[in-house]
């Protein structure tokens, strides 16, 4: 799809075409976290155990991941905005048959709809926002995008359990029903045409191959928390995708029309700006994962109050990203992702800090400080991965920063789990898999411990990040290729 930044028709409803493809964004990413949270309530109504019901999560996070580069490739080869309306259709769908109270099997093929829907809008809304934004308003439009982001990836819990409050556990899927609708009716009278697309191939040997690497690379990190990363079936599903990923490899470099062109790859630039949100992700779900378990069962707070601490976080990233990233349009994203990567690492040793008696204003300022650094950091370096490269590579480019976020989430969860369990249980002199009732002591060092894993994922990625300012000031410029 060409850059529609030019055209004034375009121009003059950018804001309203960012409403529609923000609000698809939000959906889409809450529905990956808000399910949890109804998990209890759905195997009890389905009456299935809770093993049966965690498919309902995991399901839609490996159609997500597994889809997302073909849908951000698809998007190149016929048009980012008509793949984002076709998936705004079947993520629709796949909400409304998943709200009714049938069977697993229904709701697990409704979910499997609502997965390809979400893959092709999320693999394809950077790429639209860059294209249709002109240079000097675009950070602070993915700005808008990465806050959208983060309601939908970190306040799922919370909105699901105001839903459950008062209504059967289907509406957690049917409240996309309206909105989703009203989104499609402004996306069709505000987005522009498809310009057409030249006529390419698909690379379907190098999204078979692909398949095979991250499906069981993503099952092995999900089981491995569970069963033992070196149990041999664990071991088995590592294997195959280190297999896949080397076949992947091999296609790609022998192919005229790539799923991935490589020569991304060879943009330090991208790279770096890609390793450097992955990270962040992984170190973001640790505090998704361990901070409630601290809140509600450590300290001992209502659920309501633990829900209302942990908004702090979204609340602050979705006032502060917009802001960024009008600043990164006016003096560069390269010192404020260095800004914001310095804010999250103080976050995470302030989560290192926390005790049995921290008082509230301690909590809601850590939780605070962890927002300020993700609204100041995510929108610069989402315009630097999506200004990094060509045009007609937008949409691989949004498909691999979308997949960079998701595997992000799911290592983030495991590795959060595998640390805290493994403390306590050495503590414990015996495997623990929850929450040591009577023992928050126990807790409380495998938490300390839990984050000072994140701090130092944090600081990897700042050393990346200030090894990107250094080379920006030596060359003498600040502000991103346009």
């Amino acid at each position: 799809m060409s850059d529609y930044s030019s055209d004034p028709t375009v121009q003059k409803h950018r804001w309203w075409i960012l409403l529609a493809v923000g609000m698809f964004t939000i959906m889409s990413t809450l529905d990956g976290s808000i399910v949890n949270i109804a998990l209890p309530v759905m195997a009890k109504a389905l009456h299935i155990p809770m093993n049966q019901a965690e498919w309902v999560v995991l399901l839609y996070l490996i159609v997500i991941c597994a889809l997302l580069l073909l849908m951000g490739r698809l998007g190149d080869l016929v048009g980012k905005i008509r793949v984002f309306r076709f998936g705004t259709g079947l993520f629709v769908l796949g909400s409304f048959l998943a709200g009714f109270n049938h069977s697993l099997a229904l709701l697990l093929c409704a979910r499997f709809i609502q997965a390809i829907g979400a893959a092709m809008t999320m693999a394809n809304n950077n790429g639209i926002i860059t294209a249709i934004f002109p240079p000097q308003e675009r950070g602070q439009a993915l700005g808008l995008i990465g806050s959208f982001v983060a309601v939908g990836s970190i306040a799922g819990p919370g909105i699901g359990g105001l839903i459950l409050g008062v209504l059967p556990w289907g509406y957690i899927f049917w409240i996309n029903v309206p909105i989703g609708i009203a989104t499609m009716i402004v996306g069709h009278a505000v987005l522009p045409k498809e310009l057409v697309a030249p006529k390419q191939d698909i690379d379907w040997a190098g999204f078979g191959s692909y398949v095979l690497m991250i499906v069981p690379l993503f099952l092995g990190v999900a089981f491995g928390q569970e069963q033992g990363f070196l149990q041999p079936q664990i071991l088995a599903l590592f294997g195959v995708g280190i297999v896949g990923f080397w076949g992947f490899g091999t296609i790609e470099r022998h192919r005229l029309q790539p799923l991935v062109p490589l020569r991304l790859f060879a943009n330090g630039e991208f790279t770096l700006s890609l390793l450097s949100g992955f990270l962040i992700f992984v170190v973001n779900f640790f505090s998704v994962v361990i901070t409630p378990f601290y809140l509600e069962n450590a300290r001992g707070f209502a659920p309501t109050v633990a829900g209302n601490l942990l908004m702090v976080f979204p609340v602050v990233q979705v006032v502060i990203a917009p802001m960024a990233g009008a600043l990164a349009d006016k003096i560069g994203p390269y010192l404020l992702t260095v800004v914001g990567l310095s804010l999250i690492l103080i976050a995470q040793i302030g989560y290192v800090l926390w005790q049995q008696a921290t008082p509230m204003w301690g909590l809601a300022l850590v939780i605070a400080i962890n927002g300020l650094g993700n609204g100041i950091f995510q929108s610069p370096n989402n315009t630097m991965i999506m200004s990094a490269v060509a045009a007609s590579d937008l949409g691989i480019a949004g498909g691999l920063n979308a997949l960079a976020r998701n595997f992000g989430m799911v290592v983030g969860i495991s590795a959060a789990t595998t640390t805290l369990f493994a403390t306590m249980s050495q503590l414990a002199h015996q495997p623990m898999t929850t929450y040591p009732l009577g023992h928050n002591g126990w807790f409380i060092v495998g938490m300390h411990g839990a984050f000072v894993v994140a701090s130092g994922l944090c600081l990897v990625a700042l050393g990346i990040s200030g090894y990107r300012l250094v080379g920006q000031n030596r060359s003498g410029t600040q502000k991103v290729p346009k």
